[in-house]
């Protein structure tokens, strides 16, 4: 059931919900957290489908926040509310509110959402696109207890990490993090089947892959070795490779899909490694709302901290660091 409101308030955004719960013949549902996505009229279409998908999961009170200030004076001095409400269908079990807020009311969209919030249930907000530079102490931000940006999303993905590290605070992620969960199960397991010692590592991706980076932080940050970025032609992460005093432990996934792992002393074998979708991203970051310690140690480690990126050799073995990049990655 969809019903829209022009120039509304929260309180009639409120009984429509009600309206809308009852219509669907189930006045109360299990809702388990509400996530607020900030966007731009643009890009909330691919936003909002993501959450729907991970609110399968999730059961979710969806709070899309448009901001629509205007282009003239005469615009942003006029302030107006249009709401659509969403209950049943595609929204499943959980419930959607488009918040469109134009003119002077963009620049105060806590004042809306408040009221709309779920009773004692956790808050999570999105920012798919622009984040602001300091999440938590954006008024938005204060409200909730899981904040997630997207350094990919960013004109400078690496310059945004950075950001991210200067202002980290409990309760912030990055979907950057998310998607190299595989890769850090994947070669964790590798690591405790093997103890020879590790000399150093390279983590190869493409250019500007806010992803490679962490990856080469969490590595340098867990392991106490130098590592080394190299530029690849993609998709995503290609390829890590760790020297030990056996030989060469490489994760290598040239078609964004499938990767192989090979290891000294073992058989090659092949390991799923499919590139995921923003839903099951958004999914996995909904499963725990308590501060992720790795990500914080990661990227709070230093960009700067990895040399800098070198286009990728097939096959190519991790070179000794310089004796500064050495101390650096101590």
């Amino acid at each position: 059931m969809n019903i829209d409101l022009t120039e509304t308030t929260s309180s009639k955004i409120n009984s429509a919900l009600i309206k809308a719960r009852r219509a669907a013949g189930s006045p109360a549902v299990g809702m388990v957290l509400t996530l607020v996505i900030v966007t731009d009229e643009g890009n909330h279409y691919d936003a909002l489908k993501s959450a729907s998908e991970a609110s399968k999961e999730h059961p979710s009170r969806i709070l899309v926040v448009i901001k629509r200030p205007g282009r003239s004076p005469r615009d942003r001095r006029k302030a107006r509310l249009d709401a659509e409400v969403r209950v049943g269908g595609e929204t499943g079990t959980g419930e959607t509110v488009l918040l469109r807020m134009h003119g002077e009311l963009a620049n105060h969209a806590q004042s809306v959402v408040l009221p709309l919030l779920l009773p004692d249930a956790p808050v999570v907000v999105w920012w798919p696109e622009v984040a602001p530079e300091n999440p938590s102490e954006d008024l938005l931000g204060q409200l909730a207890a899981r904040r997630i940006t997207d350094a990919a999303a960013a004109e400078n993905p690496v310059a945004a990490l950075a950001l991210r590290a200067d202002t980290y605070t409990p309760g912030d992620t990055d979907l950057a993090w998310t998607r190299i969960t595989s890769w850090r199960s994947v070669l964790a397991a590798a690591l405790d089947q093997k103890h020879a010692e590790l000399t150093g590592a390279v983590v190869e991706g493409e250019a500007y892959n806010p992803s490679t980076e962490l990856l080469g932080l969490w590595l340098a940050e867990r392991l106490g070795v130098p590592v080394e970025r190299r530029v690849s032609d993609g998709p995503g992460i290609t390829a890590v490779r760790l020297a030990t005093a056996d030989g060469e432990i490489c994760l290598d996934r040239p078609n964004g899909s499938l990767a192989e792992l090979a290891m000294p002393g073992q058989p090659d074998r092949h390991v799923a490694l499919q590139r995921r979708t923003t839903a099951e991203l958004i999914a996995e970051e909904l499963r725990r709302l308590d501060p992720d310690e790795a990500y914080a140690a990661a990227v709070k480690f230093g960009v700067k901290r990895l040399s800098e990126p070198q286009p990728a050799a097939a096959g190519a073995a991790p070179k000794p660091a310089p004796p500064k990049e050495k101390a650096a990655a101590k």
